[in-house]
C-alpha cells in the first residue's frame, strides 16, 4: 500500500548529519513508490508557543506563521519521521518548538506510524536516549501513534561525517520498508 510520508528535518544545516539521514529515508521511501515529502524546518517561520490558551477553544493558533500548514501535513500523513541533531543530549530548539506548536490540533495527529532520527557527535547511542524519550513523550500524547523505528547517527560532529556510516544505510532501508 502506498503511504503518505512526512519527514520533518530540524537540522539547522542543509546537508547536516541528521538532514542527510532524512534524505536517505526519503530516497528509500520514494524508491518503493511511497509519496514522501521532506520539510526543512529552517526554511520556515515557526514561532514559539506563547501559552495564551486560545487554541484550546478555537483549535487554531493566533500566530500567523508556517505552522498551520505543517500541522495540516502532519494530520494528512500516514507516516511521520522526526529528525533532529542532538544538542546537549536532547532535541534541538527547532524540533521542540514544532512539537509545542502542535497544541491546537495534536488530537488530530492520530493513528500515525512514527520514526525518529537523531544524529550526535557522541559515539554511544545510549547517550542519545534522552532525545528519543523526548520524541516518545510527544507521541504518547497522540492517539494510536506507533513507533516503528529509530535511527541513531552516532559519531558525527562535523557536517557530512555521517556519510558512509551504518546509519545512512539504515535510514535508506527503513525508508524502503515503511
Amino acid at each position: 500500500m502506498n503511504k503518505k510520508i512526512l519527514i520533518l528535518s530540524a537540522s539547522p544545516r542543509k546537508g547536516g548529519n541528521s538532514d542527510l539521514l532524512c534524505d536517505q529515508f526519503l530516497i528509500g521511501a520514494k524508491g518503493v513508490g511511497h509519496q514522501a515529502e521532506k520539510i526543512f524546518l529552517k526554511d520556515l517561520k515557526i514561532n514559539y508557543c506563547t501559552g495564551c490558551g486560545t487554541c484550546f477553544k478555537t483549535k487554531r493558533c493566533v500566530q500567523k506563521d508556517d505552522m498551520a500548514e505543517i500541522l495540516d501535513k502532519m494530520i494528512a500523513a500516514d507516516v511521520i519521521v522526526m529528525a533532529t541533531p542532538v544538542y546537549f543530549y536532547t532535541m534541538n530548539g527547532q524540533m521542540k518548538t514544532l512539537i509545542d506548536r502542535t497544541c491546537p490540533r495534536y488530537a488530530e495527529i492520530s493513528d500515525k506510524e512514527m520514526y525518529f532520527i537523531a544524529a550526535a557527535a557522541d559515539t554511544n547511542k545510549k547517550a542519545m536516549e534522552r532525545t528519543i524519550e523526548g520524541f516518545r513523550g510527544f507521541t504518547s500524547c497522540l492517539t494510536g501513534a506507533k513507533e516503528k523505528g529509530v535511527i541513531y547517527g552516532t559519531g558525527a560532529w562535523n557536517m557530512g561525517e555521517i556519510k558512509g556510516s551504518k546509519a545512512m544505510t539504515q535510514a535508506y532501508e527503513m525508508g524502503s520498508k515503511v
